[in-house]
């Protein structure tokens, strides 16, 4: 599956402009991921902008998220470890185990995103170029700002051999790269 074949798939399936633009973020942090870890950059990509497929459909039905993706995605040729992974990012209430590299990392790139822009909201720009890294570690602490984002999610970064300290900077460094994507 090439990537205009999976943006299509995310328009096609999802309606929303900021379920769109979540997606997007997971897909950059996604292959910078990749590229640091020496692992095929397009198909984590690819596995982080699809990986919300469903959501819209399975928005009041967590226990389905995931699944439905998983399905629509049956009939493509994006491999299985992507197919499995999107499943694993709903880990918690689908009863599945985390078990590859690209499961933790699909899990914790789509976490941070909500961080990063909820940082960059607090700025009085509103800009990611004005949000640097120790202000998402300073806000990771805190709890009661962007209560929603799942902090242990964020930290199975360290699952896969990176530090909170550098899967921060280098969240905020891709999600800067298409900041005129995601209108921030």
């Amino acid at each position: 599956m090439d990537r205009q074949q999976a943006l299509d798939l995310l328009h096609d399936n999802l309606k929303s402009e900021n379920l769109r633009k979540h997606c997007l973020a997971t897909e950059v942090i996604m292959r910078a991921l990749a590229e640091r870890l020496a692992e095929p950059v397009d198909l984590w990509g690819a596995t982080g902008l699809l990986h919300d497929l469903d959501y819209e459909q399975t928005a009041d039905q967590p226990s389905e998220h995931g699944l439905r993706t998983a399905d629509i995605l049956a009939a493509t040729d994006l491999p299985p470890e992507a197919i499995t992974a999107i499943k694993a990012h709903n880990a918690e209430v689908l009863g599945v185990e985390r078990k590859s590299t690209l499961d933790f990392a699909l899990t914790c790139a789509e976490s941070i995103t909500g961080l990063v822009i909820a940082t960059a909201l607090v700025y009085p720009d509103k800009r990611l170029a004005s949000v640097k890294p120790k202000s998402i570690l300073k806000r990771m602490k805190k709890k009661d700002f962007a209560r929603r984002v799942n902090r242990d999610q964020i930290r199975l970064c360290e699952n896969i051999g990176v530090p909170l300290a550098d899967f921060a900077e280098l969240s905020l460094q891709a999600m800067q790269g298409i900041s005129e994507e995601l209108g921030l």
